[in-house]
C-alpha cells in the first residue's frame, strides 16, 4: 500500500517551510504539526504585532516596518495596488487597505502581498510574498500561505497550506487542507473536512483503509492540480500532482493517482487518466 509521503504530493526543493514536511511520515501529519510550527514563528518581534481590529488607513510594511504615513493607489492595466513615498513606488511593499479587520496581530505579510478591503485574519496567520487576500476572505487561523497565491472573495480557510502559486480565486472552502504548488480551485471548490457520520478519517486505497487519527482532515491536492467550479471533495481525498477535477464533481474520499481525471459519468465518477499532452 502506498505510503501517501509529502514527496509523492509536492516539489518541496522551492517550498520555504521544509522542516513542516517529515519525509517519513504521511502527508496528513503535516496539520498536526501546523498549529506548533506557525506559533513558533511569532517567538520573536514581527512588524504587525499590536495591530488589531478594523484598519482605518493603508498600513504599508516595508523594511520590517508598518508605516500609515504612505501613498496607496492602483497602477497599471491591471489596477495592482502600490504604495508610494512622494512619486517613488515601493515595490517590496505589503499593504494592508482600509476595511480590513485584522482579528489579533499575529499576523505575518510577506514583501509586496496587498490585504484587501473586506478581509479578515484572525491569527495565527502567515502570509509568503506577492500573495493577494481579496475583499471578503475569511481566514480562520493556522493558515500557512505561500508566495504568489491567491485567497479570493468569499474564500474561508482554517488549518490549512498553500504552498507557492497556489489560487482560490472565488467561493472556496479550505479546510485541514493542503494545496501544492500552482493548485488551483475553480469558482466554489469546496474542500469538506469534517465526516457526516462521527468518527476518524479514513484513506481508502488499494481496497483497504488507512487510519489518519484525525477528526477532521479535508484535501491534498498535489502540485499543478486543477479543480472545477463547484466541485467538491470528499473528507479524507487525496489527488496527487497534475490531476483534474471536472466541474460540479462530487469527489469521494480516497487515493487518487498521479495524472487522475475525475470526471462525471452516468450520475456517478470514472476515474482515468489525462490524455498526454504533446
Amino acid at each position: 500500500m502506498s505510503m501517501m509521503l509529502p514527496e509523492d504530493f509536492f516539489d518541496l526543493s522551492q517550498c520555504g517551510h521544509q522542516e513542516l514536511f517529515q519525509q517519513d511520515e504521511p502527508v496528513w501529519t503535516v496539520l498536526d504539526r501546523l498549529q506548533e510550527y506557525i506559533t513558533s514563528l511569532f517567538q520573536g518581534s514581527w512588524p504587525l504585532a499590536g495591530h488589531t481590529g478594523m484598519v482605518e488607513k493603508s498600513l504599508v510594511i516595508s523594511n520590517g516596518e508598518v508605516r500609515d504615513d504612505l501613498i496607496v493607489r492602483p497602477v497599471g492595466p491591471k489596477q495592482s495596488v502600490k504604495a508610494f513615498e512622494g512619486n517613488s513606488p515601493l515595490e517590496d511593499a505589503a499593504i494592508i487597505m482600509p476595511g480590513a479587520y485584522l482579528f489579533d496581530d499575529r499576523i505575518i505579510i510577506g514583501v509586496g502581498s496587498v490585504v484587501e478591503p473586506g478581509a479578515l485574519i484572525k491569527g495565527p496567520v502567515v502570509i509568503g510574498a506577492r500573495t493577494e487576500v481579496r475583499q471578503g476572505a475569511y481566514m480562520r487561523g493556522d493558515c500557512l500561505i505561500g508566495d504568489g497565491c491567491v485567497v479570493g472573495h468569499t474564500t474561508e480557510i482554517k488549518n490549512s497550506v498553500m504552498l507557492n502559486g497556489a489560487k482560490a480565486g472565488h467561493f472556496a472552502y479550505i479546510g485541514d487542507s493542503i494545496l501544492g504548488r500552482d493548485v488551483n480551485l475553480g469558482a466554489g471548490t469546496k474542500l469538506a473536512n469534517l465526516k457526516m457520520i462521527p468518527g476518524e478519517v479514513m484513506i481508502a486505497a488499494e481496497r483497504k483503509f488507512r487510519k489518519t487519527g484525525r477528526r477532521k482532515l479535508g484535501a491534498i491536492l498535489g502540485d499543478g492540480t486543477e479543480t472545477g467550479c463547484n466541485s467538491v471533495t470528499s473528507p479524507g481525498t487525496l489527488i496527487r500532482p497534475g490531476s483534474v477535477v471536472y466541474s460540479g464533481v462530487a469527489v469521494p474520499g480516497g487515493y487518487y493517482e498521479e495524472g487522475s481525471c475525475i470526471m462525471p459519468s452516468s450520475g456517478s465518477v470514472v476515474i482515468g487518466s489525462i490524455p498526454h499532452r504533446g
